[in-house]
C-alpha cells in the first residue's frame, strides 16, 4: 500500500517530465554530413563530437533528439534548423 507521501512524489515528478519536450532532427538524404554538423553546433550549441554523433544516428536511424528542454526553448532552434532546410520536430 503507498503512502500520501509516495503517490505525492510520484505525480510530482511526472508533472516536471511532462513539460520537458524533445527535438527531434528528421532525415533528408539531401544535405551533406558538414552542413548538418555546423548547424547542430551552431543553433543547438552542440560540441562538434555530439554534433557528428547525432548526425550519424539521424543517417542510420532516420531521426535522433538533439535538444530537451520546454518547449519556448527548443521553438527557436526548431525553427532556425527549417530555416536551413532541416527537417525538425518537437515532441
Amino acid at each position: 500500500m503507498e503512502t500520501d507521501k509516495s503517490v505525492r512524489n510520484k505525480s510530482d515528478h511526472s508533472a516536471g517530465v511532462d513539460r520537458l519536450k524533445s527535438l527531434v532532427l528528421h532525415n533528408d538524404d539531401y544535405h551533406t554530413f558538414n552542413y548538418v554538423i555546423d548547424a547542430l553546433v551552431e543553433i543547438c550549441n552542440m560540441e562538434r563530437v555530439q554534433a557528428i554523433q547525432c548526425t550519424y544516428l539521424v543517417h542510420y536511424k532516420e531521426k535522433c533528439e538533439v535538444k530537451r528542454g520546454s518547449k519556448s526553448d527548443l521553438l527557436p532552434m526548431r525553427r532556425a534548423l527549417s530555416a536551413r532546410d532541416l527537417k525538425a520536430t518537437i515532441h
